[in-house]
């Protein structure tokens, strides 16, 4: 039973019954999905890293989180070939401004034809290489305290924690940052002696930890949705 799930690209649905996640994306994500993102979805499931892209169920979350909460000034720490930044970039105003960064801009580029196609391009500001410095120079700058409206960050596990120690004064209060995978492909709840594949057992430490810090952070009320391989919802109370 286990063997056959995960067959759709980019499933990371921790739903016990692949039937009830398909049933998911035919009746409410696909018939809604815009065709620009049909179209991104389809063509990063012919690249060999496609277990990154972002779920289409969890792109029509994102999408309908950032209309609720009237998202302009955006960031996004690990872009791949865009789907989840096509689909914040669908859900902002026309003058709404995504960071968007990832350390390897040829499977950005993969992506742009379709995100330029969509008319949404002008939005994004792609910078290529490690987000911690851009983070950095930012804090230091003193200008960009508070100034996020969200934040999403689908990146580096390991440096989950160092992110969210920076991210945290970016972010304004009453804003929200969106962490993905951290339930880890279920991984957090197997036993030690489980069989993991390799990145799944490195990384899973720095899940953890990072679950851990979240629900100690007086500064965030968090929210933990089983959506795609789990996303953390903090949102900035002070």
């Amino acid at each position: 039973m286990a063997e056959n799930r995960h067959q759709e690209v980019g499933h990371k649905s921790l739903l016990q019954s692949d039937a009830l996640y398909q049933y998911i994306l035919e009746t409410s994500v696909y018939p809604r999905e815009p065709e620009a993102m049909k179209e991104l979805r389809e063509l990063t499931a012919k690249h060999p890293w496609n277990i990154m892209t972002t779920s289409a169920d969890e792109g029509q979350f994102l999408n309908m989180l950032l209309k609720l909460i009237n998202a302009k000034n955006t960031m996004e720490i690990g872009v791949y070939t865009g789907y989840s930044l096509l689909a914040t970039a669908l859900a902002i105003p026309d003058d709404g401004k995504i960071l968007a960064m990832d350390i390897n801009r040829d499977n950005y580029e993969l992506g742009l034809p379709v995100i330029e196609k969509a008319g949404v391009a002008h939005k994004i500001d792609f910078k290529e290489g490690p987000a911690l410095p851009v983070l950095d120079q930012m804090i230091e700058d003193g200008k960009y305290h508070g100034t996020f409206d969200f934040i999403f960050v689908d990146a580096d596990k390991d440096n989950y924690i160092n992110y969210h120690k920076r991210l945290i004064e970016l972010v304004k209060v009453g804003g929200v940052i969106g962490y993905d995978n951290t339930l880890w492909n279920g991984s957090v709840v197997a036993p030690p002696d489980a069989p993991l594949r390799k990145y799944v057992r490195y990384y899973r430490d720095f899940v953890l930890e990072l679950n851990k810090a979240l629900a100690a952070d007086p500064r965030i009320e968090i929210c933990m949705l089983p959506v795609g391989d789990g996303i953390t919802l903090c949102r900035r109370v002070s």
